[in-house]
């Protein structure tokens, strides 16, 4: 499959180019990004062309591997999908509810496949409990915390327009929710609350009868940032944890691209499809709007 990279951050230097690069089954097929100069750059990285038209790099391409920010994916996931290229996005996959209701609906009119990057879901190790535990059930309750020191370290990221805006709810609230949907169930209730900084709580009530609690933050002190991602879960089978993770991203991402190339094979949907990241972005919304409000 020959699969086009839009965009050119340091999460498409660092992770997306590389397993494109690497993978055995993909032909990494070219660049395309705002910034024409790290385009060009990033695409001499890999010994790929660089497109100056992102018309240009769909027309060369079976499908698309974008790494821009969630309000730019939107426009760009569209777009593509539109000219018949299945979409390998990251989380999130729009910065609003109507936005990736419209990458949703623009992937079913053009029944290309998706799959949304989720590190953790697409983890070796981290993956296979998440599949164990919602094979299991019988949760009662859950804790999970994301917290990073972005915006008190010398972090790549912490220039972000779209993080300095939308904080750790966008950025790492898709993580959580990524373990907690499909182990506890859709989500059918949120309380939200503000913490310092960017930091967010969440109660969620669980369709299956469970809740859970989520504490995410990117503005953390460097000191408390230590094992700064966890899961925990508590049932009728007792009690155990997120695993941490025992691979770098790329090879996760490896396992995302296994994950497109299966569903188009298939024809069958996966189940971090734009479906499921559109439902994702639902309850950051209504997260969010409870925040504003205070």
């Amino acid at each position: 499959m020959r699969i086009g990279l839009l965009g050119t951050g340091p999460w498409a230097g660092l992770v997306h180019a590389p397993a494109l690069a690497a993978h055995p089954d993909v032909e990494f097929a070219g660049v395309w990004g705002r910034r024409p100069q790290a385009a060009a750059d990033l695409a001499a990285a890999h010994g790929v062309p660089v497109y100056e038209a992102v018309d240009d790099l769909l027309a060369a391409v079976d499908a698309v591997a974008v790494a821009l920010p969630p309000d730019v994916q939107a426009e760009y996931a569209v777009r593509a999908a539109a000219a018949g290229k299945h979409l390998l996005l990251d989380k999130p996959v729009a910065a609003t509810v109507d936005a990736a209701r419209a990458v949703e609906d623009a992937a079913a009119a053009a029944a290309v496949a998706s799959v949304v990057f989720f590190t953790v879901r697409f983890g070796d190790t981290q993956g296979a409990w998440i599949a164990e535990q919602a094979e299991r059930g019988g949760w009662f309750t859950a804790h999970c915390h994301w917290i990073g020191s972005v915006f008190t370290t010398d972090s790549p990221y912490a220039a972000s327009p779209w993080r300095q805006q939308k904080g750790a709810l966008w950025d790492v609230g898709p993580h959580a929710l990524s373990v907690l949907l499909p182990v506890l169930g859709d989500v059918e209730r949120v309380d939200a609350a503000p913490g310092p900084g960017d930091t967010a709580h969440l109660i969620l009530r669980h369709a299956g009868g469970a809740s859970s609690t989520v504490t995410l933050s990117l503005t953390a002190p460097p000191e408390a940032s230590a094992n700064g991602a966890g899961v925990e879960l508590r049932g009728a089978a007792g009690v155990t944890s997120l695993p941490d993770r025992d691979a770098p991203p790329t090879a996760a991402y490896g396992r995302a691209l296994d994950a497109l190339l299966a569903a188009v094979a298939t024809g069958a949907p996966h189940p971090c499809d734009v479906r499921f990241g559109r439902r994702v972005v639902e309850v950051l919304a209504q997260a969010e709007e409870q925040l504003l409000r205070g």
